[in-house]
């Protein structure tokens, strides 16, 4: 087979078509957009969610949560699967995790989660860990310090 014997998969490639060029192209006049209206100006049609006018179900809906920009505090998740990645006997730390290109950026602190298995006696240093994190970090041998 040569580079001119290749073609696209039968039905993959539809033919190019032009909107609108006379009555021979079994497509002229008004282009396939009916007759006047606002979907048949230039720019015409309706952002998504409009209903005509009507009040539209976005703003029938009440308004839930609140995300708190200002003070909230915002963590780098990882798992504790990811810890394997370090050596045995290892402090992990956050500085440890984005020099290893665990995390990509600090934030406010790192969380450690739960899922996956550990296989290795490390010394974890994070803002916050969840209860099977901690477990399975203890587990293994290893320590778990709140920084």
């Amino acid at each position: 087979m040569k580079l001119h014997e290749l073609s696209p998969k039968e039905g993959s490639v539809k033919a190019g078509f032009r909107k609108g060029r006379g009555a021979g192209s079994g497509n002229g006049k008004t282009a396939g957009k009916g007759h006047k209206g606002q979907n048949a100006r230039s720019g015409g049609g309706v952002r998504p969610g409009f209903e005509g006018g009507q009040l539209p179900l976005y703003r029938k809906l009440p308004k839930r949560g609140f995300k708190n920009v200002r003070f909230g505090t915002k963590y780098s998740v990882i798992n504790v699967q990811s810890l394997n990645k370090f050596d045995d006997g290892e402090i992990v730390d956050s500085a440890a995790l984005l020099a290893m290109g665990v995390i990509n950026a600090e934030f406010d602190g790192v969380k450690v989660l739960g899922e996956g298995e550990l296989t290795k006696k490390l010394t974890v240093k994070a803002a916050v860990f969840s209860q099977t994190a901690k477990e399975k970090i203890e587990a293994v041998g290893g320590k778990t310090e709140v920084v």
